[in-house]
């Protein structure tokens, strides 16, 4: 009887543990991938930013991110000057931390989000005068909505 006892209580603290351990690796923030030029400072504050905020980032330097956009299919009037990816999303531009962590935790039914241009005061591009903006998402079909305003 006392071996069933501990057998039963070892099972029980195994999957305690366990189930901490996957609850906790689910909630970690997620790699994100991202695809800039070698010589742009703000796309190196943008990593910065999303590094300070929790993220481990794998910087690609590219000298023609068109390739790569092209691929992801992102629309011609939501470039800027960085293409990222997290998860099964694409990011383009200058895209808030607290946004991209949306994506996973939420899993919207979008091909990804994306601030267009480089809008001051957005992460990276942190000058006065500050600009209100968007991050949009947008589908597979190029349609974007609203996805947070800044």
């Amino acid at each position: 009887m006392t071996t069933i006892r501990f057998a039963v209580a070892a099972a029980v603290l195994v999957f305690g543990v366990t189930a901490g351990v996957l609850v906790t690796a689910q909630s970690a923030t997620p790699t994100i991938v991202v695809y800039k030029t070698p010589t742009c400072g703000c796309c190196t504050k943008w990593v910065e930013h999303l590094q300070a905020n929790g993220f481990t980032v794998v910087a690609q330097n590219r000298d023609d991110l068109a390739p790569i956009r092209a691929q992801h299919g992102i629309p011609q009037p939501l470039l800027s000057c960085h293409t990222a990816l997290v998860g099964s999303y694409v990011v383009e531009g200058h895209v808030p931390a607290a946004d991209v962590k949306k994506l996973p935790a939420e899993r919207p039914a979008v091909k990804g989000i994306a601030v267009p241009g480089m809008p001051l005061a957005s992460p990276g591009m942190e000058h006065p005068p500050p600009q209100r903006y968007d991050t949009l998402a947008f589908t597979a079909d190029g349609k974007t909505t609203i996805f947070a305003r800044h």
